[in-house]
């Protein structure tokens, strides 16, 4: 039950139709991974702790630097070359003392995920390079959560849900394939700061709707910042996944 405050709190939430008080109990009683406290992730997880997340687990190795700033919006300059996890956290628990923030300061790893990733009810994956990406969605397909995958570089983002509790799912895998190369940092390409914002709030409102109980559909959804405009891709299952192709037989088994 929610006391007098909360429900003052999330009154404009509880409002609407798709949230409500069930809603809002099943986003209480959530615990959202978010791998990666950088650009995308600050404003996910802003909007997550306003939104009422139970627990919110941030992992990172990264510090803040004063470049990071311009994009990365949750982070105040009196907190350059703290952790990125703990700055993040603290700015999460004065925002909404509710919710439960837990920072990680390591850069995770297979065993790490095992895990974390049992435990998440919805996975945000907000890091910068395919390594990180891969492992996450390993994971993930291996407990069947739902993974909310953001990337930004220059003007360009992309966003993709993979439900993977749903049999026929496409995996990261099954649509950027197996591999680990092509690695492109913003600080050799460059990023404009709203576009990750645009980005890691779409990433909030996907794991809101998924806790809630949506369905959501199984795109891969690119933004071109220069143009305004975003461009829809379908996303299908690869039978010849190295990583989820057989899922669906293992589940039988099982």
């Amino acid at each position: 039950m929610f006391n007098d405050e909360q429900l003052e709190r999330y009154s404009r939430q509880l409002m609407v139709n798709e949230v409500d008080l069930a809603g809002q109990e099943a986003l209480s009683a959530a615990r959202v991974l978010i791998v990666g406290c950088g650009g995308l992730a600050n404003p996910a997880a802003l909007y997550l702790a306003g939104a009422g997340i139970g627990q919110l687990v941030l992992a990172d190795d990264d510090v803040v630097e004063l470049s990071n700033l311009h994009r990365q919006v949750a982070f105040r300059g009196g907190q350059i070359q703290q952790p990125k996890a703990e700055a993040l956290c603290d700015q999460l628990q004065q925002l909404n003392p509710d919710v439960d923030v837990r920072a990680c300061v390591q850069r995770v790893d297979a065993a790490w995920l095992d895990q974390e990733v049992c435990d998440a009810s919805v996975v945000l994956d907000c890091s910068d390079n395919f390594a990180t990406r891969q492992a996450v969605n390993q994971a993930c397909v291996r407990y069947g959560k739902p993974l909310v995958s953001g990337a930004a570089i220059r003007m360009d983002g992309q966003f993709a849900v993979f439900d993977l509790r749903q049999r026929e799912a496409a995996c990261y895998a099954c649509v950027y394939g197996g591999g680990t190369d092509g690695d492109l940092a913003c600080n050799q390409a460059g990023i404009v700061g709203p576009v990750v914002g645009v980005v890691g709030t779409l990433q909030a409102l996907a794991a809101i709707q998924l806790l809630v109980g949506a369905v959501l559909p199984q795109r891969l959804q690119l933004f071109d910042g220069r143009t305004l405009e975003w461009r829809n891709m379908i996303m299908r299952q690869d039978p010849a996944c190295p990583v989820c192709s057989g899922r669906a037989n293992r589940e039988e088994g099982a």
